[in-house]
């Protein structure tokens, strides 16, 4: 036997005295049962990505006002609110995808004077934050548009997400696993052993986060203006994925 093919059958077998060590980490949060350290193993990794169009978006609108007394700022903020959320349901949202996601109350005082003193009251601020879920992204300036023509004075932001996420992640585990078994027969061959069973597999999948949007504040302000442009990006989905073979 060749030096070389004497330190690749070395390596091979620290693969699986390596596997079984690590299957038996004291308080690991998935126990699986140890690889029998006597059975020589192979140890591969398998990446897959998918890109996909979001399908949908989450727009957070919110109508802010302001009021000497809290009773007449929260009054005149339901009243503007009524309007924002009738110019969006009049554009086509039903009113299962409005959801209020924050209500606040809140005391303004003056600054203190310079020369030293307490802060004076001098109203309240009331903020009523509304959640518009949007399955047709062609929509999304346009109802931006429609929010703050009707009395909406805030964006915190536009979202844009996968709805059919599980099957997204499932076709990049998928891919995971065929690279991460062609490694393996790649080696294998390599080693000039052939490969038994997979003896051991985990997988970490990394869900698409929801990323926000920019867009023209003062274009959406204006009437003369176009419909405020959003164009979403793609998202990318990844699964990481272990495989250990045993040798025969």
């Amino acid at each position: 036997m060749s030096m070389v093919r004497r330190m690749l059958s070395t390596l091979v077998v620290l693969a699986g005295f390596t596997a079984a060590a690590q299957s038996q980490t004291p308080g690991s949060p998935q126990a699986r049962p140890p690889v029998d350290p006597q059975v020589r193993t192979l140890r591969v990794e398998g990446t897959g990505e998918v890109k996909a169009q979001p399908d949908e978006a989450f727009i957070d609108v919110a109508v802010e006002t302001s009021a000497p007394n809290a009773k007449a700022a929260g009054e005149e903020n339901a009243k503007r609110m009524e309007k924002v959320l009738a110019a969006l349901t009049s554009a086509g949202i039903a009113k299962r995808d409005l959801q209020t996601r924050n209500y606040n109350v809140y005391p303004e005082y003056t600054p203190a004077p310079p020369q030293g003193g307490e802060p004076k009251l001098k109203g309240y601020r009331v903020s009523n934050l509304v959640s518009v879920h949007v399955t047709d992204l062609t929509k999304v300036g346009g109802l931006l548009d429609k929010a703050l023509a009707a009395g909406a004075n805030r964006v915190d932001s536009v979202r844009f997400g996968l709805s059919r996420e599980d099957a997204v992640q499932a076709e990049a585990l998928r891919q995971a696993v065929a690279r991460a078994r062609k490694s393996a027969e790649v080696l294998a061959t390599a080693l000039n052993v052939k490969l038994g069973a997979v003896l051991d597999a985990s997988t970490v999948t990394e869900a698409p986060r929801l990323y926000p949007a920019t867009f023209a504040m003062d274009m959406a302000e204006s009437r003369s203006a176009p419909t405020t442009p959003i164009n979403p990006e793609e998202q990318t989905v990844q699964a990481k994925v272990t495989l250990i073979f045993a040798i025969q």
